[in-house]
């Protein structure tokens, strides 16, 4: 009989529990999270019930999980692509374009909806995790306000008001599909934070500098 090494189980387990998050990823998608249930999970992911249940309590766990997993993984990938955009108002439109598709694609509950089934602790955890990506927002708008792209304003005010057409956008399914309108509204959205933000742009459609 094979001896199962330490890596190998480590890995077996990081396996099924990408197998539980995918699975609920995907029936969130599909179904939504009110009805959802522990038992529809692992039938999704084709594993035991019990089998979920010693990785995750709960629904709420598992929401939680998929959320914070999510957001982590879209961080890393967000980052990687800003840093090789030098004009803070083109990492400003690539910010929300991958927002829009991101949230389309993710179908988590918004801000609201998730404060009513999670409890405070879990919502607050949530919370900090998600500031990271209002932090990144902040600092595109700094670097724009810095170096005239950008007219000075209130940063985390008009964060929140960004962030809050990019949910509502989401929630149109603005992002949803490969279809050329979808692609069309994603770019509206764009053009509409950009100069809700008060950058400007020539008549080619590049940035200029508000001193220009």
């Amino acid at each position: 009989m094979p001896r199962i090494t330490a890596a190998s189980n480590s890995a077996q387990r990081a396996e099924t529990q990408r197998r539980i998050l995918t699975a609920f990823g995907e029936l969130l998608f599909t179904h939504g999270l009110p009805g959802l249930t522990m038992t529809d999970v692992a039938r999704h992911a084709q594993i035991g019930r019990t089998a979920v249940y010693n990785y995750y309590a709960d629904i709420e766990e598992l929401l939680i999980a998929y959320a914070l997993d999510e957001t982590e993984r879209f961080l890393v990938e967000l980052r990687e692509a800003l840093a090789g955009l030098d004009n803070p108002v083109d990492r400003l439109a690539l910010y929300v374009r991958a927002q829009v598709a991101d949230l389309s694609r993710r179908h988590l509950p918004p801000g609201p909806a998730m404060a009513a089934v999670l409890s405070p602790a879990s919502f607050a955890k949530l919370a900090d995790h998600v500031g990271e990506l209002s932090v990144l927002l902040q600092d595109i708008l700094r670097d724009g306000v810095a170096e005239d792209y950008l007219p000075d304003a209130d940063i985390g005010q008009l964060a929140q008001l960004i962030h809050g057409t990019l949910s509502s956008s989401a929630a149109r399914g603005d992002g949803a599909g490969a279809d050329p309108e979808a692609e069309a509204r994603i770019a509206r959205t764009v053009r509409f934070v950009q100069l809700g933000a008060g950058a400007r742009f020539d008549d080619a459609g590049r940035p200029v500098r508000l001193a220009a």
